[in-house]
């Protein structure tokens, strides 16, 4: 589950630059093309890179914060000097400098929320993040996109299989909360990817599918209830189900973090048709309780003082209750008194406060997942990192045991020093996703094979 819609964290998105100086003392066209350079933030500087397409245009990439191609506005260059911005962004972040024939390089300062850092663009593309985990064609199994309906709206994704010709056991993936991609990208790494190359590789049929209002899947996720969620999950049990080439009695469900409320939701219902659930980072309590929480223990972990973490925790425990009541107008308003008693650069614009605030986000705080979890008789394998700052193993990993304890086959794991996304961490901050190569450790992939192949082994 992510906060970052919730707590009032600043984050240092960054600005480019732009186009071309058609001055005929300047070289012609001087901008065009790649650059790239760091914002010189004190402590934690942040590599960009600008693409200037000589028309007026341009585009950033920042790598460390997933973001690629995004369009720039206010774009301009000339002998008075070189400017830009990025729209939509909290703080308005934008560059003034100047390019500079004689070292041919872009220099100025970068600004946001009122705050100033010194910027040098050279020539030449960003370095990319590594992501030696991420799966690469040619691939040893067919994949195929599909599409099927839920309710009145179109789901799109991609299945996997394997060679030959079935039936296959299968696994549908469930991403975590907020609007994902069938490969659930964040942070430029493809979770989902990895896990259904994994799983395809070991003999099963995968199916990975976009939110709603995301990729080729229709409908408005932040309109959405946790009956529209759950309804899409069994809409994609009854698709594999229905298929020559899936064996209908070995089809299962994988969910991370808010997939992990989802797929017990589902797999409990009666005759779901679901086989196994396999529950990654997945809550065990109330949303209000472990938004609450990942609030309490992110604000620490990133140096805030005992008052201000009081502070934020007494502010979100406030706007829980009142989502819990169905108080969506309340929630709003407090966010709006809550931003607007910050410092002015800290605020975001009147009319973003409280923008969190939707039906969907209503339901995710509101769900409780005892009854489901406690109602499972199947096997189930629930597992948490160690270092995880949002789904806390200290938090849910008991209630698990608890919830579970009346499944005849029931798995609760820890990896030590593992975060939300089962990455090896340093401090289990999202901050730190970025950063690390590996998308999903090894040792996980491998223990949700085998505890797979022990109990549905392809034929």
């Amino acid at each position: 589950m992510r906060t970052g819609r919730v707590l009032a964290l600043v984050l240092f998105v960054v600005a480019a630059l732009v186009a071309g100086c058609t001055e005929e003392s300047n070289p012609p066209e001087p901008t065009t093309g790649d650059w790239h350079g760091a914002i010189q933030i004190p402590g934690q500087p942040l590599d960009i890179g600008v693409t200037f397409v000589g028309d007026g245009t341009a585009t950033i990439d920042i790598p460390m914060q997933g973001v690629q191609d995004e369009p720039l506005k206010d774009v301009r260059t000339d002998r008075a000097g070189v400017a830009f911005a990025i729209p939509d962004v909290q703080g308005d972040p934008a560059f003034k400098g100047s390019y500079d024939a004689g070292s041919d390089r872009i220099t100025g300062d970068f600004t946001q929320f009122g705050q100033s850092y010194p910027l040098t663009l050279e020539r030449g593309a960003v370095a990319q993040l590594a992501r030696p985990q991420e799966p690469r064609p040619p691939f040893p199994y067919r994949s195929e996109d599909v599409s099927y309906t839920s309710g009145g709206i179109t789901i799109a994704g991609t299945l996997t299989e394997p060679e030959g010709p079935g039936p296959f056991p299968a696994v549908l993936l469930i991403t975590g909360s907020g609007p994902q991609d069938r490969n659930e990208e964040l942070m430029h790494h493809k979770p989902f990817l990895l896990l259904a190359d994994t799983l395809t590789r070991a003999g099963y049929a995968v199916l990975r599918t976009d939110d709603r209002g995301v990729g080729g899947t229709g409908g408005n996720l932040d309109q959405s209830n946790y009956a529209d969620l759950s309804g899409d999950v069994a809409a994609g049990v009854r698709f594999l189900r229905a298929r020559p080439d899936i064996d209908p009695a070995r089809v299962g469900l994988l969910g991370h973090s808010e997939g992990g409320y989802l797929a017990p939701m589902v797999a409990a219902q009666p005759d779901s048709g679901v086989a196994f659930a396999i529950l990654m980072a997945g809550p065990t309590v109330p949303g209000g309780d472990v938004l609450i929480e990942q609030t309490r223990a992110l604000l620490a972990a990133n140096g805030a003082p005992p008052e201000e973490i009081d502070k934020q925790v007494r502010e979100t425990t406030e706007m829980v209750e009142l989502l819990k009541k169905g108080d969506l107008e309340g929630a709003k308003a407090l966010a709006k008194r809550n931003n607007a008693a910050l410092p002015e650069d800290q605020r975001v614009p009147d009319n973003q406060a409280g923008a969190e605030i939707t039906p969907y986000f209503a339901a995710l705080i509101a769900y409780d997942p005892a009854p489901a979890l406690s109602a499972l008789r199947i096997p189930v394998l629930a597992f948490f990192g160690g270092k995880d700052l949002q789904v806390l193993a200290t938090q849910n990993e008991p209630p698990a045991r608890t919830l579970l304890a009346g499944d005849p086959d029931a798995t609760v794991h820890v990896f030590p020093g593992l975060n939300h996304l089962m990455q090896p961490t340093q401090t289990g901050l999202p901050s730190e996703y970025t950063t690390i190569p590996t998308t999903i450790d090894p040792q996980v992939l491998t223990y949700v094979t085998d505890w797979l192949t022990k109990r549905f082994p392809p034929k």
